[in-house]
């Protein structure tokens, strides 16, 4: 079934190919094997009472390894996105099909570029204008089918530049660490096209980190510095670094002021006296 991305980021599916029995309503259930539309044209006039809810009585994570690790890689990149235009959220629905509210999936985490800092109760792609540019997924033996077939699918069709999966536990991924980019390919019938290819040094190009495994947890470093991004409970000494950084540059600067406001008034009188030898 042909699925084009157009300009608007917008994924359109042409209806007319579903047969009878596949046509959607906005409270059709998806199964996720199923080949289901991404993203319906935006814009177009849509009932007003259609909900899209922001939870679903879930758990976050499937244990106290896998919720640590997911905020562990929220904290870091939230850390590492401030002051710029890009959000991060975590096991929030990711909505990708106008009119349609049972076509969502929620990643466990997703950074959107070019959009407002700060949270949502769910993030809406006909709403917002950008797709995810990075997903990462906190995986386990229950989740890999579908973190490894039908996410995978979908975020490359939706056009998530990079996909990672981490496994916490080292259960199932050799190396704990697996990383996709879009790049460039062909189709069975030898069109071009983009799809996922393995990414093979544990670097983000999108986000300029490199990855890193420690233990049970996923690690980023800065590749424009070499700074380890702080886990959660290293954030407050170096927010206490920062801020102690900060007060020494002021300390700094004024007494800077005060020297050159002290040589302007020594210059001052020694103009006075040159002007007036007595």
């Amino acid at each position: 079934m042909g699925i084009e991305l157009t300009r608007d980021r917008s994924i359109a599916l042409p209806m007319s190919s579903l047969s009878t029995s596949q046509k959607l309503t906005p409270d059709s259930a998806i199964a996720p094997n199923d080949v289901a539309p991404l993203i319906v044209t935006a814009n177009r006039p849509q009932p007003a009472d259609i909900v899209y809810p922001s939870a679903d009585g879930k758990p976050l994570a499937e244990t106290y390894l896998h919720l640590n690790a997911i905020i562990a890689i929220l904290k870091a990149l939230q850390f590492h996105l401030q002051g710029q235009q890009a959000t991060v959220l975590a096991d929030q629905f990711l909505y990708y099909s106008q009119g349609y509210p049972r076509l969502r999936v929620a990643p466990d985490v997703m950074v959107i570029f070019n959009v407002a800092p700060g949270g949502r109760d769910n993030y809406k792609i006909w709403e917002e204008g950008e797709i995810p540019s990075v997903i990462f997924e906190v995986t386990s033996p229950g989740t890999r089918q579908e973190d490894q077939h039908h996410k995978h699918w979908l975020y490359q069709q939706m056009g998530v530049r990079e996909y990672w999966l981490f496994d916490p536990k080292n259960e199932w991924i050799k190396g704990q660490l697996r990383g996709y980019q879009l790049g460039p390919s062909r189709t069975p019938d030898g069109d071009p096209c983009e799809a996922y290819l393995p990414i093979t040094d544990s670097k983000s190009a999108v986000l300029g980190l490199r990855l890193e495994i420690c233990g049970p947890l996923l690690r980023f470093v800065d590749e424009a510095t070499g700074q380890w991004l702080p886990i959660p409970d290293e954030i407050g000494d170096v927010l206490a670094d920062r801020d102690r950084a900060a007060a020494e540059l002021e300390q700094e600067r004024q007494a800077k002021e005060a020297a050159l406001a002290e040589l302007a008034e020594l210059r001052e009188r020694l103009q006075q006296l040159d002007a007036d030898p007595q």
